[in-house]
């Protein structure tokens, strides 16, 4: 699943794809943002751990998990 991570001051926001669930993804963000943990951590794909200061964080977006295709075809 694609995870974007908007930090404020910063033009560019965090893409990373996770193997986590959104209840997962959703449950890590609002335990930083509402015990006042310093840092958002996530895993990426490839088991990268992705540290964030969560009183940076501006938003998060959880896409849909995506099954991915196998084969040829039209698009």
């Amino acid at each position: 699943m694609e995870i974007k991570i908007g930090v404020q001051h910063t033009p560019r926001e965090i893409v990373l794809e996770s193997d986590q669930s959104a209840e997962e993804v959703e449950n890590a963000v609002s335990q930083a943002l509402s015990s006042g943990e310093k840092l958002l951590t996530l895993v990426d794909q490839r088991g990268r751990k992705v540290l964030v200061p969560s009183d940076r964080v501006a938003y998060v977006e959880i896409g849909a998990q995506v099954q991915r295709r196998v084969g040829f075809g039209a698009v």
